[in-house]
């Protein structure tokens, strides 16, 4: 019996029929979902802002790895935005597995001095170590794993016939969510998937900052009034949940909101200090535009509250 993070693998990443494999071209207006990078060049002018600054300070090669490039607008707003000394100094590299991204990310890109690579130990690498890391919705892709306490057990959401079945599982990730004091059967997800992927490269990486942005918060508050937890689909920016999360296999978006509790545990197990942490409107806010868009990203009933902004830097 598959546990949910193997369907949401499947659904999201299958070579043949993944979400990401196949169906998704773009993302925006005409795609299944829009995202910050999309509506407004201000986040690539932040990024852009952060490691021109980190540059000044630590002279030396200036690398930029992008995780997760999506149709390539942060990428062209972040090198647009860079002083031009600095821009001709650069080396972008973008980590991406999506095949039809790829293309569309070359297209938009082929004028400005990129690499693409396969996984971020291969752009790491690339770098000697010394980058500035950041991804834009990413950790929201990765496969959870979905738990609920019935007294002093936890169980796990397996999936079978079509039905959903809680089971107790063989062991449990580490997770801030998983303590005695979440209200029984109140589902919570962990981005296990996330923190193994992480632990597969992260040492590699020497110097610079790493720019964690995508939507959560820490834990409980991610779970205010929230007892069936986050785990939603996107079709055509339809938000779906229940039971149609498990249709349109591969033709929708499946995803979770990020415990930034848990990231920032596990990156200070994984030798990673946290620099800051905070709300995407403070993030944009010294280089937002007096337009919709940037009022809209910036509103803090919205987007401006709703994503977060982890930036983390190598101790080890």
């Amino acid at each position: 019996m598959p546990r949910f993070d193997d369907f949401m693998q499947f659904a999201l990443h299958d070579p043949d029929q993944g979400y990401y494999a196949r169906k998704i071209r773009t993302v925006g207006h005409e795609g299944d979902f829009s995202t910050t990078a999309t509506l407004s060049p201000t986040l690539g002018a932040a990024i852009a802002d952060r490691a021109s600054n980190w540059l000044k300070e630590n002279p030396g090669s200036f690398h930029l790895i992008e995780i997760g490039a999506g149709d390539g607008s942060l990428a062209d707003s972040i090198i647009r935005a860079l002083p031009f000394i600095q821009r001709l100094k650069l080396h972008y590299h973008i980590v991406d597995t999506s095949e039809p991204l790829r293309k569309v990310q070359q297209q938009r890109l082929k004028k400005y001095r990129v690499t693409w690579h396969d996984t971020p130990r291969e752009a790491v690498k690339a770098t000697a170590g010394r980058a500035i890391i950041f991804s834009n919705e990413l950790v929201d892709a990765f496969p959870v794993r979905i738990f609920h306490r019935v007294q002093s057990d936890w169980l796990e959401l397996y999936w079978e016939n079509k039905c959903e079945n809680f089971q107790k599982p063989d062991s449990l990730p580490e997770s801030s969510s998983l303590d005695g004091s979440h209200p029984e059967k109140h589902r919570v997800e962990v981005h296990e998937s996330y923190h193994h992927w992480l632990e597969e490269w992260i040492t590699a990486w020497r110097e610079g900052e790493m720019i964690t942005i995508d939507y959560g918060d820490v834990y409980p508050d991610l779970y205010h009034r929230r007892p069936q937890g986050s785990i939603r689909a996107f079709l055509l920016h339809e938000n779906l949940t229940g039971p149609a999360i498990y249709q349109n296999v591969g033709r929708q978006d499946l995803t979770a909101d990020v415990n930034f509790t848990d990231l920032i545990q596990w990156g200070e197990e994984l030798g990673l200090e946290t620099i800051s942490f905070s709300t995407q409107s403070d993030f944009l806010a010294p280089h937002a535009r007096d337009t919709t868009q940037d009022l809209y990203l910036l509103h803090p009933d919205g987007p401006g509250s709703a994503f977060k902004v982890l930036i983390q830097k190598p101790s080890f």
